[in-house]
């Protein structure tokens, strides 16, 4: 098929957008109140179409199709029809989501509870994941250094170290927190105005608002329109989740940050900033979707670092 395109192939589109996201990542970290208002062009540019779609193709998702029916390993890797035709779209500003199809999974440890995964199309799965590819290193420069959770580079080791260092250095409780159905709970309004803080381009911000207000089709056949939440199983879900929670992150960071970033202070030191009102804590956030068991001097426990 003669698209008119120049498409790469994977390892080129690869390399022309990991030295973007370098570039993004860059100017974001140097100018901490920097907007960026021209990203909607390389959503479609086509190395981030290939990639995003070489993501899609290798994920375990991949074997799993949406509303449409459509199982994404069923398209040969090297097509590029349906790249072409989401270029296209996403460039005239025509696309727009298909509905979420829901399937309802066993939730670990709990065989009575469910959980809610989302299922996009494959053609909704590699917009997402350009957009993902667009927005992370923009966003990556602004996270909490305690924010562990669906991050690049991170993992729930890391998080486990973490607790483990403030554990040798005199921190001896662990208070584990959760917020019950985080992804289905995210408040759009909140989300999109936090997203406002770095994202000015307008036709970015629709086309994630667009992602969140896709319709779920639920298993019984029932369309929903979606009030709040994103769908976990969603390609950019994660990210948004990290988003909406970095004003968490950053709650606790400045009260660690005002109190002197005390890691080795003594109990007596702590008790007077205790005293003044100032944070002696520090939050280790990750996900729910780990448990580990965490030896330390104080003894053996099972610690969950999370409160998302």
């Amino acid at each position: 098929m003669n698209t008119g395109e120049s498409w790469p192939d994977f390892d080129e589109a690869w390399s022309r957008v990991r030295r973007m996201q370098s570039k993004l990542h860059w100017w974001s970290t140097r100018e901490a109140g920097r907007l960026f208002d021209d990203l909607h062009n390389l959503v479609y540019d086509p190395a981030f179409l290939v990639h995003a779609w070489e993501r899609v193709h290798g994920n375990k998702g991949g074997r799993t199709a949406g509303v449409d029916g459509v199982v994404p390993r069923s398209i040969p890797k090297e097509s590029i029809v349906l790249l072409s035709q989401l270029r296209t779209s996403l460039k005239e500003r025509t696309f727009h989501p298909n509905l979420v199809r829901e399937k309802l999974i066993p939730k670990p440890g709990s065989p009575t509870k469910k959980r809610r995964l989302g299922i996009p199309t494959t053609a909704d799965r590699i917009v997402q994941a350009s957009l993902k590819l667009v927005l992370e290193p923009i966003f990556e420069a602004d996270f909490q250094p305690s924010s562990y959770g669906f991050r690049p580079r991170r993992r729930a080791q890391d998080a486990i170290a973490e607790i483990h260092m403030l554990g040798t250095h005199g921190y001896q409780w662990v208070f584990e927190a959760d917020i019950e159905a985080c992804f289905d709970r995210i408040d759009h309004t909140a989300l999109v105005d936090r997203m406002r803080h770095r994202i000015a381009d307008k036709r970015v911000v629709a086309l994630v608002k667009s992602f969140l207000k896709a319709g779920i089709l639920s298993e019984d056949g029932i369309d929903r329109d979606p009030q709040m939440g994103t769908p976990q199983g969603g390609i950019l879900s994660p990210l948004l989740a990290n988003i909406a929670l970095s004003v968490l992150d950053d709650h606790f960071q400045h009260k660690w940050d005002a109190a002197g970033g005390g890691v080795r202070y003594p109990e007596s030191r702590r008790a007077a900033l205790r005293r003044k009102g100032f944070a002696t804590y520090r939050l280790v956030r990750y996900v729910d979707l780990c448990r580990r068991r965490h030896k330390s001097a104080y003894g053996d426990r099972w610690v969950m670092p999370t409160v998302a």
